[in-house]
Parts: C-alpha cells; sequence; structure tokens
C-alpha cells in the first residue's frame, strides 16, 4: 500500500472553593517575589483610575521596565541607560560568517556612502532609518506585506537597548519585500549605470546577481500572522521537539511542508510525491495559510515537524525565513540549489551541514539521498546533527545582535555625509510601537523579544575580511563537494536505468 501524502494539487496539505483560591494566589505572589525570570504583570484588573503595564526582569536586581499607561504610551522611556557599560570585558570571537560583512559592504569600500547613494534607493525601499545619538526615526514610503516593516524596526529598538550608545550615527534605506532590488549588470563594466556607485540599500536576502545588504529578517522577533513566535522560544520548541523522536526512530522519507504556490521550483517539487506509480522517498504537504489559521495553526507548530529523517528546504519567491526552522531538526537538510542566501547561511559545507540537490533532477536526487542516508545511518545523522548544531551554536540571539550591531559600525565608517532626521521621520522606541496595541500575538511577541536591560558582556570580536585566496579556495571547496554529490546521483540513476 502506498504511503500518500498528495492532494488533487500533487501536495497534500469551574469555580475554586474559596480555601483553594487564597492558596492559588499565596503560590501566586510567593513566585512573583522569587522569580530569577521574566514576568509580564497586567496591574489594570486592579486599578480603574490607570491602565498600567509593566514588564520586569528579576535577575539578582530590577531592571529598567517598559511603562506603558493611557498617558504615556505615546512617550518614549527617558530612564533607559543611554551608555554601554558591561561588566565582562572579555570579548569572544564572532562567528565566520561574520566576514561576509566585509563582502557585503566592499562596493563602496573605495567609493564610501554619499547622501545621493542613500537617497537613489528611496523609490525601492520600504522605510528609511536614521540613527542620531542613540535614537531611531523612521521615514515610511510604503507599506511592507503584512508586519514585516514593524518587526524589523522592533529588532533595531532592541539593539540600540542592548547596546546603548554603541550604534553610531547613520542614515539608510531598508527594503522588506522577497525579491533582491540592487542588480549587479546595471552597476559593473558595461552596465548602463557603470559610471555611478550603486544605492547602499539593506534587504533580508542577497545572490551572487545583487548589491543588496544582507539584515537579519524580521521573524527573529516574531511572525505575528503566522503566529511564530520569536527565534529564542521557536528554536527551544524545536530542540524540544528534536528529543521526542530519536533520529533512528523518525520516518525515513524527506519531508517539506509549506506553501507551493510562490514559485516554480516548489510547484516541480510537488512532482516529487509519493504517487501510485512512483516513490522518490519525498512527503509533501501543502499547506494553505487562511485554512491554517481557522485552525488556530495547529497543524503548523514547527516543534512538532521534526519527526522525519531528512528535511527539504526549497526556496520560495527567492530566500525563505524557513530555513533556520529547518535546518534546527537535527534531521538531514536537503538543500535544493539554493539562489539566495541569508546573513548565516553563507559558511555552511555540503556534507557537513547539509545534503546538496540539483534542481534539474530533483526527484532523483531526492531519492538517492533518502536511500543513502538510510544505508549509511550514522553518517546522515551525522549531518543533520551538524545542521542544528551550526544553528545552535552560531545564530544564538546574542550573535544576532552583534552581527547587527558589526554591521551598522561598518557601514556608518563609510559614510561621507552627516546623518540629519527627515522632517516627516517619527522617533520610534518600545513603548510607542508596543504599548497601544491590543492583546494578541503581535503585542505578545513584542514583549517577549523585548530587551529588558544592557549587555552585561561585550559584544563579539569582528573577525577580519576574507583574503581573496581564502575566499576562493572556501567557494570552490563547496562547489567541488557539490558536484561530488552530483556526480554520485546521476552514477547510482545510471545504474538503476
Amino acid at each position: 500500500m502506498v504511503d500518500k501524502a498528495h492532494n488533487s494539487n500533487g501536495c497534500s496539505h469551574s469555580f475554586l472553593p474559596i480555601m483553594t483560591r487564597w492558596l492559588f494566589l499565596f503560590a501566586f505572589l510567593f513566585l512573583f517575589l522569587t522569580s530569577h525570570y521574566f514576568l509580564e504583570t497586567d496591574l489594570s484588573k486592579f486599578t480603574s483610575s490607570t491602565i498600567l503595564k509593566t514588564i520586569t526582569i528579576f535577575n539578582g536586581k530590577p531592571e529598567p521596565p517598559l511603562h506603558c499607561s493611557n498617558e504615556s504610551s505615546s512617550i518614549c522611556n527617558s530612564n533607559y541607560p543611554d551608555k554601554f557599560e558591561p561588566n565582562d570585558r572579555t570579548s569572544r570571537s564572532c562567528p565566520e560568517y561574520f566576514r561576509w560583512i566585509h563582502e557585503d559592504l566592499k562596493p563602496w569600500q573605495k567609493t564610501g556612502i554619499t547622501r545621493d547613494m542613500v537617497d537613489r534607493g528611496q523609490n525601492v525601499s520600504h522605510f528609511r532609518l536614521v540613527i542620531v545619538n542613540g535614537k531611531a526615526y523612521i521615514e515610511k514610503y510604503k507599506k511592507s506585506f503584512q508586519t514585516r516593516d514593524v518587526f524589523t524596526i522592533w529588532g533595531i529598538l532592541q539593539l540600540l537597548r542592548l547596546y546603548p550608545g554603541e550604534v553610531p550615527d547613520l542614515e539608510l534605506m531598508f527594503q522588506c519585500g522577497d525579491k533582491t532590488v540592487v542588480d549587479k549588470g546595471l552597476y559593473l563594466a558595461g552596465g548602463p549605470h557603470a559610471n555611478v556607485s550603486p544605492p547602499p540599500i539593506f534587504h533580508y536576502c542577497g545572490n551572487n546577481d545583487s548589491f543588496d545588504i544582507v539584515f537579519p529578517d524580521w521573524t527573529f522577533w516574531g511572525w505575528a500572522e503566522l503566529h511564530i513566535s520569536p527565534w529564542e522560544s521557536t528554536l527551544q520548541s524545536i530542540e524540544e521537539g528534536n528529543k521526542r523522536v530519536k533520529w533512528k526512530d523518525r520516518v525515513p522519507y524527506a519531508f517539506w511542508k509549506g506553501n507551493p504556490t510562490v514559485s516554480l521550483l516548489r510547484k516541480n517539487l510537488c512532482k516529487c510525491n509519493v504517487t501510485d506509480k512512483n516513490d522518490w522517498n519525498a512527503r509533501i504537504y501543502s499547506v494553505q495559510w487562511l485554512d491554517e489559521r481557522e485552525k488556530n495553526f495547529q497543524d503548523t507548530k514547527l516543534g512538532d515537524q521534526c519527526t522525519y529523517r531528512y528535511k527539504i528546504y526549497a526556496e520560495g519567491a527567492t530566500w525563505s525565513v524557513s530555513e533556520k526552522y529547518i535546518i534546527a531538526c537535527d534531521s538531514m537538510t536537503m538543500f535544493i540549489e539554493p539562489q539566495y542566501f541569508d546573513f548565516f547561511t553563507r559558511n555552511m559545507v555540503p556534507l557537513q551541514h547539509y545534503w546538496p540537490i540539483s534542481t534539474t533532477n530533483m526527484c532523483e536526487d531526492i531519492k538517492f539521498a533518502v536511500d543513502w542516508g538510510n544505508s549509511h545511518q550514522d553518517k546522515a545523522q551525522q549531518i543533520g546533527k551538524g545542521g542544528s548544531n551550526y544553528i545552535i551554536d552560531n545564530l544564538k540571539m546574542k550573535y544576532v545582535y552583534d552581527y547587527m550591531l558589526h554591521l551598522l559600525k561598518e557601514y556608518a565608517k563609510l559614510q561621507r555625509f552627516k546623518p540629519k532626521i527627515p522632517e516627516r521621520a517619527k522617533e520610534m522606541c518600545p513603548e510607542r510601537m508596543a504599548c497601544s496595541l491590543r492583546n494578541g500575538p503581535r503585542k505578545r511577541y513584542m514583549y517577549e523579544s523585548l530587551v529588558k536591560s544592557p549587555s552585561s558582556t561585550l559584544p563579539c570580536s569582528m573577525p577580519p575580511p576574507y583574503e581573496p585566496q581564502a575566499l576562493q579556495h572556501l567557494l570552490h571547496q563547496k562547489d567541488n563537494l557539490i558536484d561530488k554529490v552530483r556526480l554520485r546521483s546521476l552514477s547510482d540513476a545510471a545504474k538503476k536505468q
């Protein structure tokens, strides 16, 4: 009997007694006073004069809270520290992928960044960010999809709270869409704009044909529309899911679940699903997000999707935020020939952190990879663990903030003008973004991801740029490993014909 996972589109898709109440109240007060963890206390139930909500972290000492009231919901907290004074002055080295900051900014290394260059990016940007004296100002140009811009700005505000006074004055443009916007071909020799420098535009992803400056995506602080929590709690949920099912007890097929309509690649992936005639060792499930919303996203919890030995990463319109969630699952991740990259993946190595899959022989490659993995379970499990360890070790939230800090510092060094606050820009702060929100995932994720106090440790130490030969060696090594896997897959397919 064939294990079918497809649909018609080719993808499947009392009140307590009085004494008990007093005991409960006593227990609650005891936990409140002794907890070393984050507590959100809603005092609006106890007073009608003001709606006062305070977020406080008890970690040996009270930390500067986020105060919200009817009177002050639009007033930024002036009591938050404005100087970075860490207790621990030691610093560890940043992960290797921080070296790509130098590469991403290389187009402006000789010329510097002028105001004209920044302004030329306005027509393809969603907002302008200006930081002056540690405060953030936003000038919006167009609405982004869902709340991408909102949570990106929120993340930048948390950076300013984690390292107060450390982000230099700067001015930049940010693009919140999927597709890259600064085409290299326009600015290289022979292109129509070869005599001018490209506009520096920050974005969530890049590719070999663009000059987009890669920056962490909004989901690190939560994806409210899909009920995906901020990164730290989501990663914890995935790690707990990893413990529930040991690798060798997992389903011995390759799993993918997502929206297949956003790219031709994903539509072709659906053709690799199991049918009455073919079994390519893939189990593909379609997600219709409107339907999932009706079910309160019960079937799309990321911590429940680590039950297969192999997981597939397939790009959507461009890169996909699902990448980090998939890699963290301990399953051997199959990358279907990515054309785009985000800020942390460029140092991942084939056969060490993932298994490469070709787009031209996708179904055959998936079948070969699963057959190989089931015949070499220890090695396949090692690759899966290598990928998840890469995420756990190198993508801690502290490193995400450190990457943002170093990138913005290096960018600011290239500026050849003094940033100024546009007339239409608004000062942004956590109080103005979070206090007036109604209860729901958007507010919950902001409160959860709020940086409560400045870091007690220094940011990691920025590594130097790649030497040209070392960079070429890294890229050639990856290409050679991918070619090696491809030849083995083609050879295996030829033997079976």
